[in-house]
């Protein structure tokens, strides 16, 4: 408000619709920049990776110290020694598609039984071949059996000379990239930037719902209605969100640049989009920037029905939920491009920022990026238009209400 007080009556009597929300959208935002709850929102993300990267260090430690599932022969000490043979041999080949084998103790003795094996949970045995080369029986859980049955067969049929036990050297051409890896490669690229918008959308749009209860909470939105139209407050406190959210993004980009950049090879890579790194970038801002809008025009919407954070916290979780579910659409519709479900992805303004995400990961041109843009920018304008409506008509309560306001603050500004 200060900026705004500071204005001649003249002028802020002549100020237009526009004036008044950067009036509106300056003071939100430099407020939330530079206030300590804004410096901690910053540091929520770095937390929340940290814990991310130790968690999933941690469950690839355990995984690795893990004692991994074995197949226990207990055949005759023969055949189990030319299983053992063929195993070997067939696993240099086919690497890490056959499991471990090895033989099972005490499998000579007159009452072995596979069964009281595996159900008294003896070594690491996923399950038992028994029988022998011509006839192998494996005994264990119906998964594991369905799972390892052609596999114990090929190792059997080797180990009775019934399969190859040399193979010819194999000479190797190294690529690039190939249609199917690249097409792969994409969708993985697709999917990265569709998980990053959906997070960041979510992450950032809450701010502008959790500004207004509290401006509602202590009267201050009272006392800006009564002082400039409601449209611009809508306005301003929308775009100064937005403004906010590129200051966070910007602070967490210019982190993780320096992470990568600071990794070197160790970095995780992502395939190149089909629009290249540069555009690719471009689209992924522009397209938050409308998911944001869309989004935030909801809230604000929400925020102006609500009078406590209780009833904020209950209205606004479907519309949670249905971003969740337009987020889910479109990351089905990904794989589908050019079917009737991805273009629906497209044309529903909420999924659009996603599915046009998607499409710049994987389809060549911009044309149709910006034909979606113009489309989403329509979208925009017509929801920000009708929250601003509602937005007016719920905060002043009814349209009198707020002329009374607006002419005794005019009022009190002559006799003064």
């Amino acid at each position: 408000m200060s900026d705004f007080n500071q204005l001649p009556t003249q002028e802020k009597s002549r100020l237009s619709i526009w004036q008044a929300a950067f009036v509106i959208a300056r003071r939100d935002f430099m407020a939330i920049l530079f206030s300590r709850a804004f410096f901690f929102f910053l540091l929520g993300p770095v937390f929340m990776i940290t814990i991310a990267t130790i968690s999933g260090s941690l469950g690839s430690r355990i995984s690795r110290d893990a004692m991994v599932p074995e197949i226990g022969i207990a055949m005759s000490m023969e055949e189990t020694g030319r299983m053992l043979e063929a195993h070997n041999l067939l696993a240099n080949e086919l690497g890490g598609a056959l499991p471990p084998m090895v033989a099972v103790q005490g499998a000579d003795a007159p009452d072995f039984d596979p069964r009281v094996v595996l159900e008294e949970k003896r070594g690491n045995y996923a399950a038992i071949v028994t029988g022998s080369l011509a006839r192998p029986v494996l005994t264990g859980p119906e998964g594991q059996i369905d799972y390892m049955r052609g596999r114990v067969a090929l190792v059997a049929a080797a180990a009775a000379g019934a399969a190859p036990t040399t193979f010819p050297s194999v000479d190797m051409q190294v690529v690039s990239t190939s249609a199917a890896s690249a097409k792969s490669g994409q969708i993985i690229t697709a999917q990265a930037g569709q998980m990053l918008l959906f997070l960041l959308t979510m992450l950032l749009a809450g701010m502008v719902l959790s500004n207004l209860v509290e401006e509602k909470g202590n009267k201050i939105i009272e006392i800006l209605a009564a002082a400039i139209p409601m449209d611009a407050v809508f306005l301003g406190k929308l775009f100064a969100m937005l403004g906010v959210s590129f200051v966070g993004i910007a602070v967490w980009g210019t982190v993780g640049a320096s992470l990568f950049l600071l990794l070197g090879n160790a970095a995780p890579s992502f395939p190149t989009p089909a629009v290249g790194w540069p555009a690719f970038l471009a689209l992924g801002v522009i397209y938050f920037a409308m998911g944001y809008l869309l989004l935030g025009s909801l809230f604000l919407s929400i925020g102006s029905m609500a009078a406590t954070v209780r009833e904020v916290q209950t209205l606004s979780m479907p519309v949670t939920m249905l971003q969740l579910g337009v987020f889910f659409f479109a990351s089905y519709a990904m794989s589908k491009i050019g079917s009737s479900v991805e273009w629906a992805a497209v044309i529903v303004p909420f999924s659009s920022p996603f599915a046009m995400l998607a499409r710049a990961a994987q389809q060549e041109g911009l044309t149709q990026h910006l034909i979606a843009i113009g489309w989403q920018a329509l979208a925009v304008a017509v929801l920000v238009k009708a929250g601003a409506t509602l937005f007016r008509k719920r905060v002043m309560k009814s349209g009198g209400q707020g002329k009374a306001k607006r002419s005794l603050w005019r009022r009190s500004k002559a006799a003064a």
